[in-house]
């Protein structure tokens, strides 16, 4: 399986609810699409996808998760990182995502 690297450009958002602490990237429509075409059938549980990210000069293993809502992929943030780049909800960051 070729493994290929998607540049995504992404407002940071919160997990909706009450005690939402999850922030996110969504991954647009046409490089979601390109990604359960190709890497769909190597999904690990509730159909994720693994991949390698990296924001500014943080790196990090995780997966992207389907959005059964968007037909999109998701990223979670991990909270180290974006304390480490300085991200905060509501911002646009540029994401690398390398598929494992």
């Amino acid at each position: 399986m070729a493994k290929r690297s998607y540049t995504v450009n992404a407002k940071v958002w919160l997990y909706p609810g009450e005690h939402a602490s999850w922030h996110f990237v969504s991954v647009d429509k046409k490089q979601s699409t390109d990604i359960k075409e190709r890497y769909g059938k190597y999904a690990k549980g509730f159909r994720s996808i693994p991949v390698r990210v990296t924001i500014g000069k943080t790196t990090w293993d995780t997966s992207l998760f389907p959005d059964s809502k968007s037909g999109m992929y998701i990223l979670p943030l991990k909270a180290s990182v974006r304390r480490a780049e300085g991200v905060l909800e509501g911002e646009t960051i540029d994401v690398v995502i390398q598929v494992r």
